[in-house]
């Protein structure tokens, strides 16, 4: 083999490898990727059926029940509602009231099942994804209260 033709085999081949490595990355990019849900969004069918994705709002005034580390509580948007179940060591701000992302998968039987809770971390920041759910509801009823 000539010179020339290792050259071009060496290039050829690099090219390959540098495709596969990318294609590589890329699935593994892919597949932990997370979207953010609102409890409205969910509840008309535009989150996953399979694997994970969030669900952020605000916790319903009254709807934190604790049975030893598990506990169950309600994330609202003001427009719909969903339960939520998490086993583990909650963060100290996580409040009613107060504004939260959990990330899970959606149970069987409609309840959202969450791995890791993040709650606001001081009187001024609310998760962005939260905010804007929150403020697209809103919209929406005032819009919807417009149209009566």
């Amino acid at each position: 083999m000539k010179s020339r033709h290792k050259r071009i085999a060496i290039i050829v081949a690099g090219i390959a490898l540098l495709a596969i490595a990318a294609t590589l990355l890329l699935q593994s990019f892919q597949s932990n990727l997370v979207f953010f849900f609102s409890p409205t969004e969910v509840a008309e069918g535009k989150s996953p059926q399979q694997g994970n994705f969030r669900i952020g709002g605000l916790v319903e005034a009254g709807s934190i029940k604790r049975n030893g580390t598990e506990v169950h509580f309600t994330v609202t948007d003001t427009i719909k509602t969903m339960d939520v179940v998490y086993t583990g060591i909650l963060p100290d701000l996580f409040k009613e009231g107060k504004g939260v992302v959990a990330q899970g998968k959606q149970g069987p039987n409609g309840v959202f099942i969450a791995d890791q809770v993040l709650a606001k971390h001081d009187e001024n920041y609310m998760p962005p994804e939260a905010a804007d759910a929150l403020e697209k509801a809103q919209q929406y009823k005032a819009t919807a209260g417009e149209v009566k």
